[in-house]
């Protein structure tokens, strides 16, 4: 398969083009060059910005699309012009684009968080962000999308350290004051799988 992956030089998006090209997929990457620039050099890499500078895609064709943005400014500029050229979309989102979840035990169905504000550019509502831009491609390229909604997502090269910071702490031992409530669960997935 021809896969474009929007990003891929770091934490999700890298892990994600690796597992693709030890299937044999032919990948491009489409992002700044900023994010480690040297990583698959093998791979072929476009230089665009997706707050703009998206018309370096067009006149090629994809099997498939993966993007885990979430501005949804950004992800519906890119998959209206993809739309035409991309057999298939799949967008990274999140359990956060649930809205209204306390305490409840919630599935697939569960209502989403709402957000009007198509034009944020930063995040200020993760969450509703990724919402709507689910949202967006399932209007834009209905039938042909894949939403995948992962909880906490950790392992290798995570940038935040929000789980690998408690298994160190627990390490040390000792009274270790935790957030949350021990009767919630808690969904973590190891981004290798």
């Amino acid at each position: 398969m021809k896969i474009l992956v929007l990003g891929g030089t770091k934490f999700v998006g890298l892990h994600i083009v690796e597992v693709a090209l030890s299937r044999g997929h032919d990948i491009t990457l489409f992002n700044r060059g900023q994010t480690n620039p040297d990583m698959f050099p093998d791979v072929e890499k476009i230089t665009g910005d997706r707050r703009g500078d998206l018309d370096v895609l067009k006149g090629r064709n994809w099997d498939a699309v993966i993007d885990p943005s979430n501005v949804p400014l950004q992800v519906r500029a890119s998959i209206e012009l993809l739309a035409d050229v991309a057999d298939h979309y799949t967008f990274v989102s999140s359990v956060g684009a649930y809205g209204g979840v306390g305490d409840a035990q919630l599935d697939e169905n569960w209502k989403l968080a709402e957000l009007a504000d198509e034009s944020l550019e930063e995040v200020v509502d993760f969450g509703g962000q990724k919402a709507l831009c689910e949202k967006i491609v399932q209007d834009v390229m209905p039938g042909r999308t894949l939403i995948y909604r992962p909880g906490l997502i950790v392992g290798p090269n995570d940038p935040t350290d929000r789980f690998t910071y408690w298994v160190r702490r627990v390490k040390t031992g000792g009274m270790v004051l935790a957030p949350g409530y021990p009767e919630r669960p808690q969904q973590i997935i190891d981004v290798r799988d």
